[in-house]
């Protein structure tokens, strides 16, 4: 991202500003084009998770056939509830694999509240509560659907991920300009913002074929996409029809039925202003007042407030 982002969201304490998150927010118009944008929203970024729901389009075409609720955790950054880790192992299970195939780094449950239970518990780190653990299971499932080797699955040259790539230029409308490597070790592809909310446009608006299903996928399991006292799974129902997927980095992207779409990213990363940006973003294109949106349900999801002495003191707002 370029020097010089305009800042989109103020940090207030005792009515002070003490402070600013700087970034960029794309919405698209139903027919595609830009209806509004804030700072720089053509260069290429790391979408992180955002790039879930892509990949797992491109399983889906590759053959990939699970169930909805397992498939939307195959677009997940997972709680790591139980519910969760038993869905990775259903998918495993059905490639006929164990937990040993997950090439994901060992770590503790996404969730401050589930990561503490597991400790209390005794438990320790381990690849299958990693928060992209359904992600890798559904790689996983794939390559065994296809006969293609699982323990290369993660490099950039498998068939894999030379698949996934081309489906993912596809739905962006445009070339991948970096791949990098993601936090759980999988190829991360590049796209601009634009592309990154065209992409999920695309999910959203198909009414048939491997689109509609990962769509209606999380459409129906929002609570497998991300866990059940997220905000993301928050924002799914309160927006009829809503996909939408956030990546770490303070990447968000969410599309409707209709085609409208919106992608941001601020650059500081900081999750804790991603859904006070998209509440805020929803909210200047109207959406908070069409039928069948909980507007309180949404606001709710963009208000976080600054404690003092236990108290709140001040907000995060939107600047934009």
């Amino acid at each position: 991202m370029p020097a010089g982002l305009p800042v989109v969201a103020e940090i207030v304490r005792s009515g002070f500003v003490e402070g600013h998150h700087y970034g960029s927010i794309v919405a698209l118009a139903a027919d595609g084009s830009v209806d509004w944008s804030v700072g720089e929203v053509d260069a290429p970024v790391l979408p992180r998770s955002s790039n879930k729901p892509l990949q797992a389009l491109a399983m889906v075409e590759l053959g990939l056939d699970l169930p909805p609720e397992l498939l939307a955790l195959g677009c997940a950054s997972h709680s790591g509830e139980p519910f969760h880790v038993e869905g990775v192992r259903r998918i495993l299970t059905s490639a006929g694999l164990d937990e040993s195939a997950l090439q994901t780094p060992a770590d503790y449950p996404l969730q401050d509240e589930v990561r503490e239970a597991v400790i209390r518990a005794g438990g320790a780190r381990s690849p299958i509560l990693m928060n992209c653990s359904g992600k890798h299971a559904a790689m996983l499932a794939t390559c065994v659907l296809r006969g293609w080797d699982t323990a290369t699955y993660l490099q950039a040259d498998h068939p894999l991920q030379r698949a996934i790539l081309e489906t993912f230029e596809r739905l962006t409308g445009e070339p991948v300009a970096a791949v990098a490597v993601d936090g759980c070790g999988a190829p991360l592809l590049s796209a601009s913002l634009i592309g990154l909310a065209r992409a999920f446009a695309v999910l959203a608006t198909a009414t048939d074929g491997p689109a509609h299903r990962v769509a209606q996928a999380m459409r129906q399991h929002p609570e497998n996409v991300s866990g059940s006292t997220r905000d993301e799974l928050v924002l799914h129902r309160a927006v009829p029809g809503l996909i939408g997927k956030a990546g770490a980095e303070s990447v968000y992207a969410v599309a409707l039925p209709d085609g409208r779409a919106w992608a941001l990213k601020t650059d500081d990363g900081a999750a804790r202003v991603r859904p006070v940006l998209m509440a805020a973003a929803l909210r200047r294109s109207g959406v908070l007042g069409e039928d069948g949106v909980d507007a309180e349900a949404v606001e709710a999801t963009g208000r976080l407030p600054l404690m003092g002495g236990g108290r709140p003191v001040g907000v995060i707002r939107a600047a934009f």
